[in-house]
């Protein structure tokens, strides 16, 4: 009969193999672009929103965003594509539809877990697994604060966080 005995392992103090995987568990990923073949392209762009327009929103906020911009999809007054909505007006500085699209800034995320949620909150939305009854058919909305000059010819349907959502006449 064949015995194999294991080989005798030192001891690793509690102590210290607790810091090494709490360093492991805790270091933040560096956030980087989506790859392609991950992430489909409506979901880049809508994180993208997201991430820009709300990230430092609740994720009913964050969700209530990425529902404003697929609202937008079933209106004529808007493009039919989800980057449509979201790049319109993209080329005119400062006449986008979201600011972020014509600031003149990078549109590349820099922090990893406002990305991560970014990311889930948009698939979540394409998926219609999360939708924000309070915002319904809003197809508008602005930070509290600003003013824009559109505001008063709407319907303020909902606030969540620091946003205002509307309801477009005829939309």
């Amino acid at each position: 009969m064949l015995e194999y005995r294991l080989p005798r392992l030192r001891p690793v103090p509690l102590a210290l193999a607790c810091l090494v995987l709490s360093v492991l568990c805790v270091l933040p990923a560096t956030a980087q672009e989506p790859d392609f073949v991950a992430y489909s392209k409506d979901v880049k762009c809508l994180a993208t929103a997201i991430y820009f327009e709300a990230r430092g929103e609740p994720v009913a906020g964050q969700a209530a965003v990425a529902q404003v911009v697929l609202n937008r999809l079933r209106s004529d007054r808007y493009p039919k594509s989800v980057c449509g909505v979201v790049y319109q007006n993209a080329q005119a500085r400062n006449r986008c539809q979201f600011s972020f699209a014509c600031d003149g800034k990078s549109d590349v995320p820099r922090e990893a877990a406002a990305w991560s949620r970014a990311r889930n909150v948009a698939a979540d939305a394409l998926a219609h697994r999360r939708e924000v009854w309070a915002v319904g058919d809003a197809t508008l909305y602005h930070a509290r604060y600003v003013s824009p000059t559109w505001a008063p010819k709407v319907t303020l349907v909902s606030s969540i966080g620091q946003h205002m959502f509307y309801i477009e006449p005829g939309v």
